[in-house]
Parts: structure tokens; C-alpha cells; sequence
């Protein structure tokens, strides 16, 4: 067994346990439960033994089986890129097995459950949906009877900007965002020894852009007490996005959907599983740049940047951003509903 397989049966020991110890009493009383994300591994026996409904949805193609993708790199796990589409999605269902059908198996049976063979297919279930915007992120079988794809789950915000940063946004020409939001890496991703934010900062300033920093779960912060930077935590991206130049961010689905439904320009530094789907359809839309599978150093954020910064991007950034759909969320509703009502 290697690290990486080792460290994954602790997670799901850890969070399966969790799920198996809360979950029931959570769920007790009602008619069906969604499980959201491959991590809710547990999800799906509670439902058993509650007798109750269970639905299994993802944010990103990249993270359903499909011989049209291959699927995302798994966090810490070799990548074999050797064979194809189909043969990388046999390897991906091993390593579920792997690294969580012990664990999963064990939980089963101190409830009286009966084992899973199959970890993947009894999680994703034969009809998963997919919770993202056909327009940024399509499902590669429209018609496809195994996944539903209700568009991404928006819900509206109406949470004011704070206002310090109104009169920063106020106080000149649009900035430019930056952010890694829920990615809880190191603040050194720089070869140069500089912190993100110290290379954040310079990129923007190298371009004549004053910067806004969000502190994030890596907790970024600016390189000094400059005008031209502001740090910011947790803020209403729908008020923010349409107010700024471009997007600088880690790929995650949430944000990556934001900035397209903002219709500006981004630029994605990838570091695990769905955030390499985001950058590359990003990159392929023509809305935003894909920073090279390299550490960050001034010099390439800046070159990245000022690619985004181009007319062409911007314009189809906002050409984009008139077909993001904003009923994913009531798609999804009414689905539950349906299967509640067994139609």
C-alpha cells in the first residue's frame, strides 16, 4: 500500500465515520437526501438505512465516468496517462476501491449493511446529476440517460460590499481580483521564495493594475500597505466580478462559474482534481488564460495576465456570460421533487 492510498482509507475512516455518526440523525424524517461531491462517500448507506431516497451530484464533468474525458487527477495519487479515455476510468475505479472500499465496507457492516463491490458506482449511482452550467461546462452526452445536468445551483446574494472596498473600487479603473478561495495550500507556490500575494501584487502592478487580495483558506496577504491593493475575506462575488477587469484564481467550479456569469476575463492556476477541467474549457472557451503547469513567478502571472487583459478575451467573456443559465437550482428542485412524488 502506498502513502497516498494509505492517507486516503484514514480520510474516508475519518469522514465516513463522521457521516455514519451524524448523518442519520440529520436525515431521520426526511424523504430523500443529496449527496454532494465525491468525499460524501457515506451518504448513500445512510439512505439505506433510513429507507429513504438518495440522489449523488457533482460539480464538474471531469468528476462523472465518460469516454469523452479522462477523469480528474486525484489529489497526491501517480497520474498514469498511458491508455485511454476508457482505460484511465477502469484505473479511477480502482483507486476508489482502494483507497476507500475498506473502510466504506467496515461502517457497512457495524450497521448491518451489506458490502459494496463497486465503491464508485454505489456513490455516483446510475443517474448522478450534474450540478454545472451547460454552457461553460457541458456534459458530453446531451442525451445521455445516466446523468441529469440541471445547471450549476446558484443561489442569490444580497449581501453589500463592504465599504471600504466600495470606495476602493470607487477610487480608480477597474482592478484586478485575486483569490484561491477554498484551496488551503501553501502561500508559497513561488520559486522565488516570494509569497502568492507578494506575486499577485507585482503582476498587477507591472501592468499598471491596483489589486484586490482575498485572503482566502490559504490565506493570502498583500506585500505591503501600497493604495493600490486592498485584502478583503469573504465577499459577495455577484456584487464583485462585474466591477473588476479579470479574475485571478485556483479553478474551483464555484468561482470558475462566477467569473464566466460576470462576463470578465480569467486566469486559473490549477493545483488538484476539477480545477485542471476548469482551466482547460476557460482556456478552450477563449474567456480566460490556463497559467502553464509551472510555479508562479512574477514574470509568468504577468504574462498570463496580460493575455486575459486583451479586448478579444473580454469580449467573449461577456458574449459568454448572456447563456449562463440562472435556474440550475430550481432545475434541481424540481427533480427532487419529482422523484419525492415517485414520477
Amino acid at each position: 500500500m502506498d502513502e497516498a492510498q494509505h492517507d486516503g482509507e484514514l480520510l474516508v475512516g475519518e469522514v465516513g465515520g463522521a457521516q455514519f455518526a451524524t448523518l442519520p440523525d440529520a436525515a431521520r424524517g426526511c424523504d430523500v437526501v443529496v449527496g454532494c461531491g465525491a468525499v460524501q462517500v457515506a451518504v448513500r448507506s445512510v439512505a439505506e438505512l433510513l429507507e429513504i431516497g438518495y440522489v449523488h451530484a457533482e460539480f464538474c464533468p471531469a468528476a462523472l465516468p465518460s469516454p469523452h474525458h479522462e477523469p480528474a487527477p486525484w489529489p497526491g495519487w501517480p497520474q498514469d496517462e498511458t491508455g485511454g479515455n476508457r482505460e484511465l476510468w477502469m484505473v479511477d475505479a480502482q483507486r476508489w476501491n482502494d483507497a476507500w472500499g475498506a473502510a466504506l465496507n467496515a461502517h457497512r457492516a457495524a450497521a448491518g449493511l451489506a458490502p459494496v463491490e463497486d465503491v464508485r458506482s454505489h456513490v455516483l449511482t446510475d443517474r448522478a446529476w450534474l450540478a454545472a452550467d451547460p454552457a461553460l461546462a457541458p456534459w458530453p452526452q446531451p442525451d445521455d440517460p445516466e446523468v441529469i445536468q440541471t445547471g450549476a445551483w446558484i443561489l442569490p446574494d444580497e449581501r453589500p460590499l463592504p465599504a471600504e472596498l466600495e470606495s476602493f473600487l470607487d477610487a480608480g479603473e477597474p482592478p484586478v481580483y485575486f483569490g484561491l478561495g477554498s484551496y488551503s495550500g501553501s502561500d508559497r507556490m513561488s520559486p522565488t521564495g516570494e509569497t502568492v500575494g507578494q506575486v499577485m501584487v507585482a503582476a498587477a502592478r507591472a501592468l499598471g493594475r491596483r489589486a484586490i487580495i482575498s485572503s482566502g483558506w490559504a490565506d493570502l496577504t498583500p506585500p505591503d500597505d501600497g493604495t493600490d491593493c486592498i485584502l478583503v475575506g469573504d465577499t459577495n462575488h455577484h456584487a464583485l466580478f462585474g466591477r473588476v477587469a479579470a479574475v485571478v484564481h485556483h479553478g474551483g467550479a464555484g468561482t470558475s462559474t462566477a467569473v464566466a456569469r460576470a462576463g470578465v476575463p480569467q486566469v486559473l492556476l490549477p493545483q488538484q482534481y476539477d480545477q485542471h477541467y476548469w482551466a482547460g474549457r476557460v482556456d478552450q472557451l477563449g474567456i480566460g488564460i490556463a497559467h502553464p503547469q509551472r510555479m508562479l513567478t512574477t514574470d509568468s502571472l504577468t504574462a498570463a495576465l496580460s493575455r486575459a487583459l486583451e479586448p478579444d478575451f473580454a469580449d467573449r467573456a461577456r458574449s459568454l456570460a448572456t447563456s449562463i443559465r440562472s435556474d440550475g437550482t430550481r432545475t434541481a428542485a424540481r427533480h427532487l421533487m419529482d422523484l419525492v412524488r415517485g414520477s
